[in-house]
């Protein structure tokens, strides 16, 4: 393994998750040249990840509008485009973390001899020279990208996943945060959004955590969330004047340094709460119809899952709406476990 090719173009959370893979290779093969595929946006949380050499940006968007524009010689100039760069690349070693068909193919088009797929399915098994099943330890956190590292007969060690704060994203978003009045260690992240709303906690509980929350702490709540999330963002802020509503403002390294310099994370199953257990803040994570993890790996990292007997349904709720699995955690629930992570991040070396 001199010369290797991760691909794993989205989403932010898998992202996250895997991200403790390029220090696992970095540790076993030194002198390794380590790329990433991933897509636009997205690859901004990798470029300063000191174990990774290369960053590739890849836009399924753009692939996508010009098969659906019927522009589909110019598809296939920019698909031979990506094959001309990355056979240039000269990589031995590419590995599919998603397993499936469009991760799969991009994986063949490195033209790397040795090509993995981990759990490869939709046909993407045939374009593998290998597949390794998805394992680990079920219900910890990136324990599927851990056990393949282990497979590869990488030193995973803990297998943590972990982020870098840029300085300029540091710079960018203390400024907006010290414009609100706001120090570093003196607030708290909420973030409440995600792209399906079975696995968004209700506006009027994140109106009553907020006053309780100051109340209980003195840490102000930070919202964070992409500009789609403005809206709700701004709702959710209307409940309390004392509310720092920074959704769409912040890009993705901008976000990772706001949450390193919080004090707390109160999050949904969503990429920017897994950032909070990646940057090893007290960070309380709301699961309901889906349940990625239990163990954070970290003492000061806690998951609030119901565990019911219909969770979790992912894409597929069978409640009509009602989301029960989120309505039944309250805001007194969240608050007990904020104030053990807390303790546990006071207690922490």
């Amino acid at each position: 393994m001199k010369r290797i090719l991760i691909v794993r173009t989205s989403a932010i959370g898998d992202v996250v998750f895997s991200s403790a893979l390029p220090a696992a290779i970095r540790r076993s093969h030194p002198d390794a040249h380590i790329a990433w595929l991933v897509e636009p946006g997205i690859h901004e949380l990798l470029l300063a990840d000191p174990d990774i050499d290369e960053v590739i940006p890849f836009s399924k968007a753009e692939w996508v509008k010009l098969w659906k524009g019927g522009r589909k010689f110019e598809l296939a100039r920019r698909v031979l485009q990506l094959r001309r760069e990355l056979h240039a690349r000269h990589f031995d070693t590419a590995l599919d973390l998603q397993g499936l068909m469009k991760s799969g193919f991009l994986t063949w088009l490195s033209g790397a001899p040795r090509r993995v797929g981990l759990g490869s399915k939709e046909g993407s098994q045939w374009l593998m020279s290998e597949v390794i099943p998805r394992g680990g330890q079920k219900g910890r956190i990136g324990s599927e990208y851990q056990f393949l590292a282990q497979q590869l007969g990488l030193d995973a060690g803990d297998f943590l996943p972990t982020l870098t704060v840029t300085p300029a994203a540091q710079e960018s978003v203390l400024g907006k945060l010290a414009a609100h009045g706001l120090a570093p260690g003196r607030y708290a992240v909420f973030a409440p959004f995600t792209t399906r709303p079975q696995k968004h906690w209700f506006e009027d509980a994140w109106q009553a955590l907020a006053p309780r929350l100051i109340d209980a702490t003195g840490l102000i709540p930070v919202i964070l969330g992409g500009p789609a999330d403005t809206e709700a963002a701004a709702r959710i802020a209307a409940g309390d004047s004392r509310i720092v509503n920074l959704a769409g403002q912040t890009r993705l390294p901008e976000a990772v340094a706001a949450i390193a310099h919080s004090a707390l994370l109160i999050g949904v199953d969503t990429g920017l709460t897994h950032m909070g257990t990646a940057l090893a803040r007290p960070t309380v994570a709301i699961f309901g119809s889906t349940c990625p993890y239990i163990d954070t790996g970290r003492p000061t990292g806690s998951v609030i899952w119901l565990g019911m007997a219909c969770s979790p349904c992912r894409r597929r709720p069978t409640c009509g709406g009602k989301f029960t699995c989120l309505r039944d955690i309250t805001p007194t629930m969240v608050l007990e476990r904020v104030e053990a992570m807390l303790a546990a991040g006071a207690a922490a070396p």
